[in-house]
């Protein structure tokens, strides 16, 4: 069976694991109605997608 020879250190696991994090989602708040939306998505309340409309609101 194959067993460590040493301890993993804090900094090496550390480097290991770097890449594993919580991603920030990048919200921003709609300029013409104030919701909070996803940028490069069109505002679901409104149907606007930069500055035109594309759907009909939702009621």
């Amino acid at each position: 069976m194959a067993v460590p020879k040493r301890k993993t250190t804090k900094s090496r696991s550390g480097k290991r694991r770097s890449h594993i994090k919580v991603n920030v989602k990048n919200i921003i708040e709609d300029k013409k109605s104030g919701e909070y939306r996803l940028s490069h998505h069109m505002d679901l309340k409104t149907g606007f997608y930069k500055g035109r409309q594309v759907l009909d609101p939702k009621e």
